[in-house]
């Protein structure tokens, strides 16, 4: 009898399921629970965006394009990157790929080898540990605390650097904290890296949700271009999660690389959706921008019902998320989620999904309906009030 568990690699089949599909999953069995746990825009993709697209389709532009994306969108990608004073020429240094996490995926293999480490912040995003794993790398964790405004500190990036260290992963602003970097963090994070053989791969697809100042890439600052991969995408900024369009840009020495693995993957992004973000890139930024206004709107309201239910919040400047202290709870990340959904039909997701640093909070999306927010805000002082 043959044996599926015989063939798995090692490598998969120690890899974790995804802390935040477990709440998902349990979500399509549960009516009437109000979720806040999405992180996906609310917004439907403004139309001259989908008109681009479905007119392509139209006239019959239904073929591959070039592995590295068609030229008309990374000539506006190039000229799209200058506003974060950034400089990547069309060809040779961006890369289209599907969706950011694509972009991620494939920086990640390009860059490290068995035995390399790999620096990653944390409470994070979970994706970069199992693809690390992947790839025969080892991550070392570096714990962001709220005291510290969840950023990687020079202290802590120096102590955590070995000779076996490859690769440093930045996520800001940052998925679930709502956390950014400022520029003089960055540039002190720099004076770290500078004189060492040490990459950066700088996942920045919420660049442009940033309240009260405009996002510093550290690819910006003197010295860093030539050692950092920046990847980063349309799903947030242009609400097109469902196109799946990302791109990652760098040298072309490392380019290049990506790219190889990019054609033997993917081929290339979908041509359609590569319309599409011409459009968004030329057409969609007022749009963008209004969006993103009313994001804050929501923070400003969401940090305030938190905090009148007896919820402290370090306030985000950045990403649609807030993370909130549930230690007056008396209840683990876990427990406290689990308790709200089964008792009181409102679903969050615990901190511990993105990272063992993450216990004693929960992420709270804010990319819903104020009257959504407040409905699952009240669930939350409910629960609260009960115990």
């Amino acid at each position: 009898m043959f044996d599926p568990n015989k063939v798995i690699s090692k490598r998969c089949a120690d890899i974790k399921p995804s802390g935040i599909r477990k709440f998902f999953d349990l979500l399509e069995t549960m009516p009437d629970v109000v979720s806040l746990t999405v992180g996906q825009p609310d917004f439907v993709t403004p139309w001259n965006i989908r008109e681009a697209a479905i007119e392509s389709i139209e006239k019959g532009k239904t073929y591959y394009t070039s592995n590295s994306g068609t030229q008309k969108l990374r000539e506006a990608l190039s000229d799209y990157l200058t506003s974060f004073d950034l400089h990547y020429e069309p060809k040779g240094e961006i890369i289209v790929t599907c969706g950011g996490s694509e972009a991620v995926d494939v920086a990640i293999r390009a860059l490290v080898d068995d035995g390399d480490e790999v620096i990653v912040h944390s409470p994070n995003f979970v994706c970069y540990e199992p693809l690390v794993s992947l790839c025969g790398g080892k991550c070392v964790t570096i714990e962001t605390v709220a005291e510290e405004n969840f950023k990687v500190t020079p202290e802590k990036l120096r102590a955590a650097i070995t000779p076996k260290t490859k690769l440093l992963v930045l996520s800001y602003p940052n998925n679930p904290t709502g956390a950014i970097m400022e520029r003089a963090d960055l540039e002190a994070l720099a004076d770290v890296l500078r004189d060492t053989d040490i990459c950066v791969l700088s996942d920045e697809i919420y660049a442009e949700l940033t309240y009260g100042g405009k996002h510093v890439s550290i690819a910006s600052l003197p010295g860093m271009r030539e050692r950092t991969v920046v990847v980063s995408g349309f799903s947030k900024a242009f609400a097109m999660t469902g196109w799946r369009l990302g791109y990652a840009c760098a040298p072309s020495e490392i380019a290049g690389q990506i790219l190889k693995i990019h054609q033997y993957a993917i081929m290339c992004a979908s041509t359609a959706s590569q319309f599409a973000g011409i459009e968004a890139l030329t057409n969609g930024l007022a749009a963008k921008d209004e969006m993103v206004r009313e994001y804050d709107r929501r923070r400003k309201i969401v940090v305030n019902e938190l905090n009148n239910i007896g919820l402290k919040c370090y306030v985000p400047k950045g990403a649609f998320y807030v993370f909130p202290d549930i230690t007056v709870s008396g209840l683990s990340s876990d427990a406290f989620a689990e308790k709200l959904l089964f008792e009181h039909k409102a679903c969050v997701v615990p901190g511990t999904a993105f990272g063992s640093c993450g216990e004693g909070f929960v992420r709270i999306s804010y990319a819903y309906s104020v009257e959504h927010i407040k409905e699952g805000i009240s669930r939350i002082g409910a629960m609260m009030r009960s115990l």
